[in-house]
């Protein structure tokens, strides 16, 4: 099972790289193509980001379904081969709609994020899914290492050369996967439509009465975290000055340290905290993270304290572990399909919220200028969070 296991990981990496490698070049891209001021390009980037995660949120649990009826092997294989001819498609875009419709396609197959995390579910123990999720989210933080490392590096070529780069990692990938990747569903489950869509799906898990407090305590915390690939170029453009270089060097910092805390560190928390402890860990880190970033005026300190703010990513695998737990087997694809559609659904709203209130703090004419607002937003979403955790019962796992 190791190299399925590295086929999956490589896969969540991509997936990440794939959004990394285009973030530090994406307002110089925006205004390329539309002749706009930054402001306003934050806002257009707003509109792909949330184009994607609409898609995202309407093909998570169809995705997750198929993979539960067809199985893990042939959705990922198929996703795969859709994502390289997207990104072909828009490395050559020279219109704003052709990037429009690249990320629509992108939210589609960006969607089988849930059947990875479906895949970890079949080989997993209970009591290892939470610190095996945290491999996924440990992968996501290297790919969004190498991304923004590699998108600002590449930026040097022009700003269509991310995307040529994210089109043949997945070509690659799709061939690695044809060659290692077996089949590890076992328990495979008719595909009904009143549960291949999103409406149905949450209705079908928000029947557990445990899992509906920690599935709202899941959107807030998306919606918050969305606060970095939403606003952090823009952010640090207008705070600090920082070029393309800069921003993916940031990102890619903050990457390594995440990849560090999901997988390994968390493994420890776990331990030491139990599932419930780290979530609470998580959300106090972050919000003492938020505000610091919020308020933070020296570049210098912002890229020192970037890493730190990874301690606190341990919420989101700590709670899909308690979910995963409480869910049967031949649902675990529909689980983490709903996940999914519950984060897409979270960066529908994030990056509309976060890019509209940096437009107002940031504008030229701003009545107080202070870029850092969209992070005291976030703040404020991790007393929510808190608030419902602490209204929660604790519940032997079903």
């Amino acid at each position: 099972m190791r190299l399925p296991l590295v086929f999956v990981l490589l896969t969540t990496v991509i997936d990440s790289m794939g959004i990394g490698l285009i973030l530090p070049v994406m307002p110089a891209l925006l205004r390329e193509i539309a002749n706009i001021p930054l402001s306003e390009a934050a806002l257009y980037g707003g509109v792909l980001a949330t184009a994607f995660a609409i898609m995202l949120f309407l093909c998570g649990p169809v995705v997750g379904a198929l993979s539960d009826r067809y199985g893990r092997r042939p959705i990922m294989l198929a996703s795969l081969a859709v994502m390289a001819l997207d990104y072909l498609v828009m490395a050559l875009a020279g219109a704003f709609w052709l990037l429009l419709v690249g990320r629509i396609v992108g939210g589609m197959v960006a969607a089988t994020q849930a059947t990875a995390m479906a895949f970890m579910a079949d080989i997993s123990k209970p009591e290892e899914k939470a610190a095996r999720f945290g491999m996924i989210g440990a992968a996501f933080g290297v790919g969004f290492v190498l991304g923004p490392l590699l998108g600002g590096l590449l930026a040097e070529f022009g700003t269509r050369a991310p995307f040529f780069a994210a089109a043949a990692l997945a070509a690659m990938n799709l061939v690695f996967g044809y060659v290692v990747m077996p089949e590890t569903n076992r328990n495979r489950r008719p595909l009904t439509l009143a549960r291949a869509n999103p409406f149905g799906a949450f209705r079908q898990v928000g029947q557990t009465p445990e899992l509906r407090p920690l599935l709202i305590l899941f959107f807030l915390y998306q919606v918050a975290f969305f606060v970095y690939p939403a606003v952090w170029a823009y952010f640090t453009e207008a705070r600090f000055g920082w070029e393309p270089s800069m921003i993916g060097a940031s990102l890619a910092a903050f990457g390594v340290s995440m990849a560090l805390v999901q997988g390994w560190l968390i493994r420890y928390v776990l331990k030491w905290l139990g599932e419930r402890g780290t979530v609470i860990y998580g959300l106090v880190f972050n919000f003492f993270a938020f505000l610091v970033l919020a308020l933070v005026q020296s570049g210098t300190v912002a890229l020192l304290f970037v890493p730190l703010t990874a301690l606190g990513a341990v919420v989101t695998p700590a709670v899909q572990g308690m979910m995963s737990r409480r869910t049967a087997d031949d649902s675990q694809g529909e689980l983490q399909g709903v996940l999914s559609s519950t984060a897409a659904l979270a960066t529908v709203i994030s990056p509309l919220v976060m890019t509209q209130v940096f437009a107002v703090f940031a504008a030229e004419d701003a009545a107080y200028f202070m870029p850092g607002a969209p992070f005291l937003v976030s703040m404020a979403l991790m007393v929510a969070c808190g608030a419902v955790l602490l209204g929660t019962r604790r519940v032997a796992p079903a």
